[in-house]
């Protein structure tokens, strides 16, 4: 499943931030962790690329969003699939998804700091969410069967945007 390619930006100036997003004691919500730990165990990434775990944010991953050229967000999130469907929304589409599905309170800080970046002229200018229907958000240390399964694939997006993203940089 891995490949042993590193993958990395290709321009010194591009940091990539990649950022699981959720609570792991709610199920499904907690699926953004769980993809960034099986992404960090990886280590097939180069020194330009941040794999953070960024639970269920605060005020301190703002500085961490400025600095970034180019953002990936994995989180739960309600996209009118099935449980364990994975979407991807791009720039634009990113943030009318956080700024009209606000599902979780995450969600809400997501958005509250995506825009607090743009006030200060730092957002990352390239972006994706990479969302996972969630079946349940109740208590729970594991996600739901369905979802467990959608991470593997959503794993692979998250490879796949940043192989797409090192091309456009050669």
């Amino acid at each position: 499943m891995p490949t042993t390619k590193k993958l990395k930006a290709k321009s010194r100036k591009e940091r990539v931030l990649v950022l699981g997003v959720g609570n792991t004691l709610l199920s499904d919500d907690g699926v953004g962790v769980h993809v960034t730990e099986i992404l960090r165990s990886q280590n097939s990434f180069g020194e330009h690329i941040s794999i953070r775990d960024g639970g269920t944010i605060g005020l301190s991953l703002l500085p961490e969003i400025e600095q970034a050229d180019r953002l990936i967000v994995v989180d739960a999130a309600r996209i009118e699939g099935p449980p364990g469907t994975v979407q991807t929304f791009e720039n634009a589409e990113m943030d009318a998804h956080l700024s009209t599905a606000r599902s979780t309170v995450h969600e809400v800080a997501l958005a509250d700091l995506l825009d607090a970046a743009a006030l200060s002229g730092a957002a990352p200018k390239i972006r994706t969410l990479v969302a996972i229907q969630p079946e349940y958000t109740r208590w729970g240390l594991e996600p739901t069967p369905l979802v467990k399964a959608a991470i593997p694939i959503a794993c692979t997006a998250v490879r796949d945007i940043i192989e797409r993203w090192s091309d456009e940089l050669d």
